[in-house]
């Protein structure tokens, strides 16, 4: 039996700025108060689904605060909304907190660093379709690739609320130890965890294509070891997986090798977020074999890996 929780409806609501914490060099982590609108419509909501932010109005930082290779960039203006996905969602006195984790990458996460306690945002939200949680699964394995890791985080701690029977393994996968969104913390006798997970008692591995923290290879190539080693009733067994589509891609077939079921929350453009521009298109499986396209922001972003066609 699958449970997709909540499938709220869209509004447009106000977040006020509760934190904006950075995490290594070009990592922030986001925490915004929702009004009561947003409250009521992001109350419950199962992982995997995500917000359109409007940015346009945030101020340039100061120049010494830009990496040198966004400063051209930084000058842009910023028209369209921008998409993110959400690593936490929690109550508390009445009201709704969400958590973002973004990268640093152009002119409106550049901006985005200036936030401080207090300012206003408006959010268009909750989009998309999340995750759904199969309750007869014993093993979910959650596999993130570089800025995947954000829904990922919010699925780990939704199923340890509420399917506490099942087991949660975490694979986190980068270039290289700079690029994990994550604090990396080391144990004794552990070697190396992620914090972000441990506080969830989930079992955490860490993958990164130079060698520079955990497993040297890809963060699949660890997942594969995993499944070799502990060999998991597949029929008991489910994936989850977020991250570039070329992972995407391996994963899927891992999990099709394997016989495990598996689902991936597709990152593509997305300029609208509701299905207007049609920007996020993404070529899709069908029974009789023919071409098929999905959107990725009103089909997805998650999808049963079965359903992409990844080339």
């Amino acid at each position: 039996m699958e449970n997709t929780a909540k499938n709220a409806e869209k509004t447009i609501a106000t977040a006020t700025v509760r934190s904006n914490r950075p995490l290594g060099p070009c990592f922030y982590r986001l925490s915004l108060d929702l009004d009561q609108t947003g409250s009521e419509a992001f109350s419950g909501i199962n992982p995997g689904r995500f917000v359109e932010l409007r940015l346009s109005e945030l101020a340039i930082p100061p120049s010494e605060a830009i990496p040198d290779e966004l400063t051209d960039a930084a000058q842009r203006k910023i028209i369209l909304s921008r998409p993110f996905s959400l690593c936490d969602v929690k109550e508390k006195d009445g009201k709704v907190i969400i958590d973002i984790l973004f990268k640093v990458l152009g002119a409106a996460t550049v901006r985005m660093t200036t936030l401080k306690r207090g300012a206003k945002l408006t959010i268009i939200g909750p989009l998309g379709n999340g995750f759904k949680v199969d309750e007869t699964k014993t093993n979910a394995l959650l596999v993130a690739g570089g800025l995947g890791a954000p829904p990922l985080q919010h699925l780990a701690n939704y199923i340890r609320v509420n399917f506490p029977h099942m087991r949660v393994v975490a694979f986190a996968g980068a270039q290289s130890y700079d690029e994990l969104p994550f604090t990396v913390l080391i144990d004794n006798e552990e070697g190396l965890f992620l914090e972000e997970f441990s506080r969830m008692r989930v079992e955490s591995h860490i993958a990164t294509d130079d060698g520079s923290a955990g497993f040297k290879g890809f963060v699949t190539q660890r997942l594969a070891q995993w499944i070799e080693e502990h060999e998991p009733d597949t029929s008991d067994s489910i994936i989850y997986s977020c991250g570039p589509q070329p992972m995407l891609a391996s994963v899927a077939k891992l999990a099709g090798e394997h016989n495990i079921d598996c689902q991936v929350s597709m990152e593509s453009m997305m300029a609208c977020g509701i299905g207007l521009c049609q920007s996020c298109v993404i070529k899709a499986n069908t029974p009789a074999n023919e071409t098929s396209y999905k959107l990725c922001c009103q089909d997805g972003p998650v999808f049963d890996s079965k359903d992409i066609d990844f080339g």
